[in-house]
């Protein structure tokens, strides 16, 4: 699962749970931006814009996006045009400033010119034996460490007292109750379990950044009940219930400004 950065704090609330769910689409489809980049009329640069919040995310780019994944498109398109017309309505307001809009064309078109120009000529050229040998050994390890990234992916910060497990599967053990041992460490709140401060979580996410979102909620008053890394809609409401109080969207989704304020 990829690291993602923080949305832009000026964006409306309706452009980020737009943002919020596209991320989460684009994680739970496997899809690099590479890969996404090929299946859409998009580049990876300007995915990489469009899902960090630096350009307006084009309504056929939701649709594509949705297709790709799978998924029936209608719910996220509603969510583009509420987030369009809070866009629309801003420009309304503001008149003598420009607009994320206004520049996204002109942006890419520079961005992409440049990528082009940066890319160096691939000459043709006879690589020595040893390096080709060399190489394979690396492929091979590669490989190797990637199924065990795959079979961690979600569980990547496991405490260090269950790593034994991981060799086996992902070190975390569906249905089994965990212990919240909450502490501040380096100015934020650590359950022990997981240090992200931006996995995406919401309903039949599993692993310990479950755990750890769970013992924070109950740390700050909104315990879900369990704490067994299974996010279920005891552990959803609990954090609608948190991101009320917090003046967050409330959508039950955990991502980067809920997991902010959970480590406050």
């Amino acid at each position: 699962m990829p690291r993602w950065k923080e949305l832009p704090t000026e964006l409306p609330s309706s452009e980020r749970q737009l943002l919020v769910q596209l991320r989460r689409l684009k994680d739970h489809s496997g899809l690099s931006l590479a890969a996404l980049s090929t299946r859409t009329s998009y580049s990876r640069s300007s995915w990489e814009r469009y899902l960090n919040g630096k350009k307006p995310v084009p309504r056929k780019a939701v649709e594509e996006l949705a297709q790709v994944s799978g998924t029936e498109p209608t719910r996220l398109v509603v969510l583009y045009e509420v987030a369009e017309r809070a866009r629309t309505e801003e420009a309304a307001a503001r008149p003598d400033q420009p607009t994320r809009e206004q520049d996204r064309d002109q942006g890419e078109r520079e961005q992409e010119q440049d990528e082009q120009e940066q890319e160096p000529p691939r000459a043709g050229r006879t690589v020595p034996l040893k390096w080709t040998l060399g190489a394979v050994a690396l492929a091979v390890a590669v490989s190797f460490g990637g199924g065990l990234l795959v079979a961690g992916a979600w569980d990547d910060d496991a405490p260090a007292e269950k790593a034994g497990a991981v060799a086996a599967g992902t070190g975390y053990l569906r249905g089994q109750t965990y212990t919240c041992d909450v502490r501040r460490k380096g100015g934020e709140l650590r359950a022990g379990h997981s240090g992200t401060r931006e996995m995406l979580l919401d309903i039949n996410s599993t692993g310990f950044d479950v755990v750890e979102a769970q013992c924070l909620l109950r740390e700050k008053g909104f315990s879900p009940g369990v704490f067994d890394g299974l996010y279920d809609e005891r552990t959803k409401g609990a954090a609608k219930r948190f991101q009320g109080a917090r003046h967050l969207v409330m959508d039950g989704i955990i991502g980067p400004d809920t997991w902010r304020e959970l480590r406050r």
